[in-house]
């Protein structure tokens, strides 16, 4: 018989570069048929507005396209959830915990009446270092909590049933961007790259020294080359934000011929990699993944504020002093089982279980309504205040003055909304750090 083709109809909201490639490429690789049948996905993204906002650049850079693609705020956004004539399927929520909770109180009021509603997803776009359980309680209430391994899903489900919560919808599955092909052998040059983070580490003597040692790198081996990737160009906000960006601290030191900074997609970086270095970038993971010698560094120590105490166990924890001597990582089996890498070849049947129960919860006639842990009963003084930064009062409406202020801006507040911007990020990359260096005299 010949297959029924289906359309299922995604939105995604997303309020920065990394989280909407997390949100977009998760929409696609668990959105889909029953057997027998092919899917089609009509995928709508919304870009919250906010400091994080991604630019076009950013966004090209991401490589991920969307039938439609906007810039909302959170009331604008759940307007639309009201308003839209067609039901979405599926809502992939791609933000910051508190972002997500107050959707999901939006959500919920916007849904009161309906009979029936989108599944509505949550997660994390990479690794769960710091904030576990503050991150998972605002996030409860979503229909699907994806873990993007076993052991994430393990420390959930416990954070969840820990305050007597639902943990039902903990659902295990895997990084989204994982892929590419398998490393085979050495490039010529040999290419060693680190994979900078805008925050991590913060302090200016840190990040110099990280620098000064990847430049000592590169001069100790002139045969190789040494790439240092970085994640936006000055005046671009990622998720985390970045007051001293690589790029300046390079033009104090200078770097030889053969060490460069570089743009891109981390995955067309990774193709041309021998060796991944980072403090604790989740481009290990992909690194990882496609069995590339990785280094997770710990030359600042191993410590919960850089993140890389999510490794202890890896096999992949060394310094750039052994780096320089030749030493190569060699990871355990074990642990990367348990990280969700799948290394093993075991990456395609990853998200079998975020798509059975999607597929579980769209047969149902009838879905529950949206249920946070976090209410006025259980959180009295933290909700609040949570709402109303996206202009939502405590019982998850639109506070006064919130529609009128999220219409579409005309031309001179664009302008006035662009500068402010500007001035948001001239005032963390610039202003700031001064004012912290003179605090420290």
């Amino acid at each position: 018989m010949p297959s029924k083709k289906q359309t299922q109809r995604v939105a995604v909201l997303a309020d920065s570069d990394t989280r909407w490639k997390w949100g977009a490429l998760t929409a696609q690789r668990i959105v889909a048929a029953g057997k027998g049948n092919e899917t089609d996905i009509r995928l709508d993204g919304y870009l919250l507005r906010g400091r994080a906002t991604p630019t076009a650049r950013q966004l090209s850079e991401v490589g991920v396209r969307a039938d439609a693609l906007r810039e909302v705020t959170g009331v604008e956004f759940l307007g639309e959830m009201e308003r839209a004539r067609e039901r979405y399927d599926v809502i992939v929520l791609a933000l910051v915990g508190g972002a997500v909770q107050a959707m999901l109180h939006g959500l919920a009021q916007v849904w009161a009446d309906r009979p029936e509603r989108p599944v509505v997803v949550t997660g994390y776009v990479g690794v769960v270092y710091e904030k576990l359980a503050d991150g998972l309680l605002l996030r409860h209430g979503a229909d699907v909590v994806l873990a993007n391994s076993r052991q994430d899903a393990e420390r959930f489900r416990a954070v969840y049933e820990g305050v007597g919560a639902d943990a039902g919808a903990v659902t295990e599955c895997a990084l989204p961007f994982l892929g590419g092909a398998p490393y085979a052998a050495p490039n010529d040059p040999y290419t060693v790259c680190f994979a900078a983070q805008p925050s991590v580490p913060e302090s200016r003597a840190d990040r110099t020294y990280l620098l000064k040692r990847m430049i000592r790198h590169a001069k100790l081996h002139p045969e190789r080359e040494v790439l240092i990737k970085l994640r936006s160009k000055p005046g671009e906000h990622t998720t985390h934000i970045e007051e001293l960006p690589y790029q300046k601290l390079a033009q104090k030191e200078g770097l030889p011929a053969n060490c460069r900074l570089v743009y891109g997609h981390m995955g067309e970086v990774l193709d041309r990699t021998d060796l991944l270095v980072t403090v604790s970038s989740t481009a290990a993971l992909e690194a990882l993944h496609r069995r590339i010698p990785t280094a997770v560094l710990t030359d600042l120590g191993v410590r919960e504020a850089l993140g890389n105490h999510h490794f202890t166990g890896s096999g992949c924890l060394a310094s750039w002093t052994e780096l320089d001597e030749g030493y190569v990582p060699v990871p355990d089996e074990r642990w990367l089982a348990r990280q969700g890498v799948a290394a093993d070849g075991a990456y395609g049947t990853a998200f079998d279980q975020a798509r059975a129960r999607l597929a579980e919860l769209a047969a149902k006639p009838q879905l529950p309504p949206l249920t946070p842990y976090y209410t006025l009963t259980t959180a009295p003084g933290y909700l609040p205040g949570i709402l109303a930064r996206h202009h939502l009062a405590p019982d998850g409406r639109p506070l006064p003055g919130a529609q009128a202020a999220a219409k579409e801006p005309g031309p001179v507040r664009q302008i006035v909304r662009q500068a402010a911007r500007g001035a948001y990020r001239h005032g963390v990359q610039r202003v700031a750090p001064v004012i912290r260096r003179m605090g420290e005299l």
